[in-house]
C-alpha cells in the first residue's frame, strides 16, 4: 500500500423522486489506497450502494469529484466510462447475475467479449481465473448445477478475469449459509493480500467485515466515523 487509488472530494448524490429531492450522499472526503480491504457498513438507507456505484463509475454523482487509478471518473462521457469500468473494476454481487444458459467458463469469459482477445486467449484466461477461485473442475456445469456459493465464486472468477485493479462488492455474502460465506470471504482476503486487488465491500454483515482491513461507517448519506482492523 501507499499510493492513493481512490480520491474522493465532496462527493454528492441527489436523486429527484416527483417533486423531491433527496440527498442521498452528503460532501463524503475519502480516500482509499493502493491495495486497501475496505468495508462500508451502515443501515438500510444509508448510501453504502450508492458510494459504490459511483466509486465502480455505474453512477454519476451530482457534485463533488471522484478520482480513480488517477482518472477523474466524474468528467468522463458513457463511452470513455465504460470502457474505463471494463479495464479498471471487477464487480461482485449479491445474487450472482449469472447467464443460465452459459456453462461457469463462458460466464466467466463475458467481460472479455468487451476486448480484443482471440476466442482462444478469452478461454485460457477464463480457466485461470475458474482456478484461482477453486472451481477449474466446474467449468462445463451450468449455474443451476452449482451451489450458492460455487454461483458467487464463479462471479468473483468473473470480475477478475479482465485482471482489474478494484473490486467492488455488493454485499458479497448476503445470499450465502455461514460456510460458504466464509469461503468467499477468505477468497477475496487471497485476492487482496496475494494479488493485490483493491477491494471496497458493502456488508450488513460484522463477521465480513472483520476480513477488511478498514471498517468505514456510513449514516443517512455522512461518513459518521473510521475504525481501523
Amino acid at each position: 500500500m501507499g499510493s492513493k487509488l481512490i480520491e474522493i472530494r465532496d462527493l454528492s448524490k441527489v436523486y429527484q423522486r416527483g417533486k423531491q429531492k433527496v440527498e442521498v450522499l452528503h460532501h463524503i472526503d475519502l480516500d482509499v489506497e493502493q491495495g486497501d480491504f475496505l468495508a462500508l457498513m451502515g443501515p438500510s438507507g444509508s448510501g453504502k450502494t450508492t458510494l459504490l456505484n459511483l466509486i465502480g463509475g455505474l453512477d454519476a454523482p451530482s457534485g463533488g469529484s471522484l478520482t480513480v487509478s488517477g482518472q477523474r471518473i466524474d468528467q468522463l462521457g458513457a463511452g470513455p466510462l465504460a470502457r474505463w469500468r471494463a479495464a479498471q473494476v471487477g464487480f461482485v454481487f449479491q445474487f450472482y447475475n449469472l447467464m443460465p444458459a452459459l456453462s461457469a467458463q463462458r460466464n466467466v469469459e463475458l467481460p472479455l467479449l468487451l476486448t480484443k482477445l482471440s476466442a482462444g486467449e478469452r478461454k485460457k484466461r477464463a480457466a485461470i481465473a475458474l482456478q484461482l477461485v477453486g472451481l477449474a473442475d466446474r467449468a462445463t456445469h451450468r449455474p443451476a448445477e452449482l451451489s450458492g456459493g460455487q454461483q458467487q465464486r464463479v462471479s468473483i472468477a468473473r470480475a477478475i478475469v479482465s485482471d482489474p485493479t478494484l473490486l467492488v462488492c455488493d454485499e458479497p455474502t448476503g445470499d450465502l449459509d455461514r460456510e460458504s460465506a466464509e469461503e468467499v470471504l477468505a477468497l477475496l482476503g487471497v485476492l487482496n493480500r496475494d494479488h493485490g486487488k483493491t477491494i471496497v465491500m458493502v456488508t450488513h454483515d460484522p463477521k465480513a467485515a472483520e476480513r477488511a482491513r478498514h471498517t468505514l461507517h456510513l449514516d443517512k448519506g455522512t461518513l459518521v466515523e473510521a475504525a481501523t482492523a
